[in-house]
Formats: C-alpha cells, structure tokens, sequence
C-alpha cells in the first residue's frame, strides 16, 4: 500500500507538482510552513486546512512574504478554511477536493499545552494522553478513507501509541509518524561530536530503536531507567565505541519548554517529506527515523530507496534485529504508562493507574476501547488536565 502511495508521488513530481497539506497551523503547522517555503520548489503546492480562514490566510500571508525577502518563496499556497477536525466530512471533503501527496497532522485536541508539563514532573509518563492524542488522526484518517485518499499521511502527536492503535481496530493508519527520536538523534550526534573532537557531525551516523519515553528520559536527564538502549554511533563508516551512560548523559541540551520547541516537530514532518522526494529524485537511498511506522509500537530507522524503478520503504534491520527493536519499544513505552495496545484497545500499565490516583485522585480505565476514546479524552480533560491547570500543576 505504502509502495502504492510511493510510486504515485513520484508520478506527480516528474508532472512537476507536489500537493502537501498541512492540517492545523498551529506552532508545528507555521514552522512546517515556513520550512517547507525555504526550499525554494516551485513543484511544491501547499495547503492549509483549518476552520478559521482569516487566521489561517494571515498566518500564510506573513510566511510567504518572510520567505520571498529571503527569495525563496517559489510554492503555491492554497487556503483551506472548511475543515472542523471535529467534523469527518468535512476533512473528507477537503481531502477529496485537494487529493495531496503527503498529509501532516499537525493539530492538537488541547491547544496551546504541553501535556508533558503536566505529567512528567507529576507521574513521569505520557501515555496517560493517548486518547486525546489520538482522537484528530482517528477523524483524519476516518476521512481519508472515506475520500478515497492515496496520500502519504505523517502524524505528529504521540505517533508510538496512535498509529499501531488504529492499526489494531483495524483502521487506515498514517504511514509515518514524526517527533521525539528525531530530536533525540542530533542530540547523540553533538554529545559524539563534543566527546570525540569531531567538527563535521553531520558525518556521524546513528542507528538507534527507541520509544517515546527514552526520548525524554535521556533528552531530560542523560540516562537510560535501567534499560540498555539500542545505539550503534559510527563516523565516515566506522564504528565509534562509547559508554553509553557516559553518551547518554551528554545528550541533556538546555532547550525553551514554550511553543519554540515545536520547531524540532517540524522539522521532524519536514524531514519525512524532504527524505521522500530526495529518494525520488536522486533515486538513492535516505534513511529517517519515525514513530508508529508501519503501525508498529514505537520508534524505528526506516529507508525509503529510490534506487530502482519501484521505489520501496522499509524498517532498516540491517544493525539490530527486528524482533529486538520491537522489544524494547514496548519496553520504553511500557515505562511511559502503556502496558500494550492491542484488538483496537489501549491498555494502560497499572502502575500508571496508581500514580494518576495518588496525583490526580481520577480512577483511569484499565483498559480503553477504540469505541471509548472521545469518552475518556473527555474523561482526561475535565477531570485531570483543567483541575491541574488550576492547580498550577502545569508551572
């Protein structure tokens, strides 16, 4: 099916046009803008999709003239104000309408919070969110089925439990996810870099299968919970041998908590993209790491290879065994409150349970059928996200 979407993106791109629709234009959506503006690709064609087009046309408005006094503004940007994400035909209809290439999510349910503020410091996991990260892709790709979409579809919000959620109820599920591995990989870079005395680090090369709560535990605090990470570093070919507590605790960079954090997610969706086009284009191999691919648990390398006629992708196993990568994905995420997701359910670990009840006083559901979600997003909001914002819990 990937395969399918592959090929059709590159049809599209040597008929010299490219759509990439962005949904919601939020701190991601604008970054993702301005980023993909800077290429400077006169196949690009974007669109922008939200419910608010006056806001959404000034948002494009500011981006495309920044980016022709930077003189790289050659893409068509097409607004797009009909689509409520709470709303399926309508994102069906925009869909239908736009046909795009490449589909990125980039909409959040609560707007302008990091849930992590809220649970890391307090239960330190954020699986809790799942339900509410998942409710706009579930709609989205609802959609996309009922538009009879053949884009390519990257979802930003907590892709190592959403994708292999819908995947599980059987669902269309987005073909990649974007966010935390990718900030954590220049992380390991600069700490080799530092550490070896290397000046070109964009010559260092990591292999490395992680889930979302190694993401953070290492970005946070430079260690591993107790769980042996899978990391391979290795520079122009060779392999560098390091310690990896010794690694891993120079990975923790001081970085802004406010919404300037959102432009490593987009720079992780642009990546996705840019890494796509540049296999077809120079039909040669890109490698990319990505949560939730192919619906797996999770964070993994994967290769798009555009060195034969019919471009492929793949998850890389060339360093570390599938069957390993995949343990220790549900071993990370395990950590971040969820114990598996499975026959459309997700389950949370009971030792999320017992925190959330001793923090927030809230009896969460053991278990969350797909059915459940706008339920228990509800559930979430009312009773643990707002009663903690008013609490302060968030500072």
């Amino acid at each position: 099916m990937l395969e399918e979407k592959l090929s059709l993106v590159k049809k599209h791109d040597s008929e010299g046009k490219i759509k990439v629709m962005i949904i919601g234009l939020g701190s991601v959506g604008n970054y993702l803008l301005s980023y993909l503006l800077s290429t400077g690709d006169e196949k690009l064609e974007i669109i922008v999709a939200g419910r608010n087009a006056d806001k959404l046309q000034c948002d494009v408005n500011i981006a495309r003239v920044a980016a022709l006094i930077r003189h790289q503004n050659r893409s068509v940007v097409t607004v797009d104000g009909n689509v409520d994400l709470e709303d399926i035909d309508s994102i069906a209809a925009s869909l239908a309408k736009h046909q795009p290439d490449f589909i990125v999510n980039t909409s959040r349910v609560y707007s302008g919070l990091k849930y992590g503020s809220i649970s890391w410091k307090n239960i330190r996991a954020y699986g809790i969110w799942t339900p509410l990260s998942i409710k706009y892709i579930r709609n989205i790709m609802l959609a996309y089925d009922k538009a009879g979409c053949k884009g390519i579809v990257i979802n930003t919000s907590y892709s190592d439990g959403t994708i292999p959620w819908l995947k599980s109820a059987g669902k269309h599920y987005p073909d990649f996810g974007s966010g935390n591995l990718n900030h954590l990989v220049p992380r390991l870079k600069f700490a080799v870099a530092n550490e070896k005395g290397i000046s070109d680090y964009w010559n260092i090369d990591i292999d490395i299968a992680t889930a979302h709560f190694h993401d953070v535990v290492i970005s946070k605090e430079g260690q591993n919970e107790g769980l042996v990470q899978l990391i391979k570093v290795s520079y122009k070919g060779e392999t560098i041998e390091m310690d990896q507590d010794a690694l891993l605790k120079k990975c923790v960079i001081s970085m802004p908590t406010d919404s300037k954090r959102n432009m490593m997610n987009a720079s992780s969706n642009f990546d996705i993209i840019s890494s796509v086009l540049t296999a077809i284009r120079e039909n040669t191999k890109v490698k990319f790491f990505s949560p939730g691919v192919f619906g797996n648990i999770g964070g993994f390398p994967v290769i798009v290879d555009g060195t034969s006629a019919e471009l492929t992708c793949y998850i890389d196993d060339s360093v570390f065994a599938l069957d390993e990568m995949i343990t220790k994905n549900k071993q990370s995420l395990a950590l971040d409150g969820v114990e598996d997701i499975r026959d459309g359910c997700l389950i949370y670990t009971d030792h999320l349970l017992s925190k959330v009840k001793n923090v927030f006083g809230v009896d969460l559901p053991k278990t969350v059928h797909f059915d459940e979600i706008d339920k228990t997003a509800d559930f979430i909001i009312d009773n643990i996200i707002n009663p903690a914002l008013e609490k302060g819990l968030n500072k």
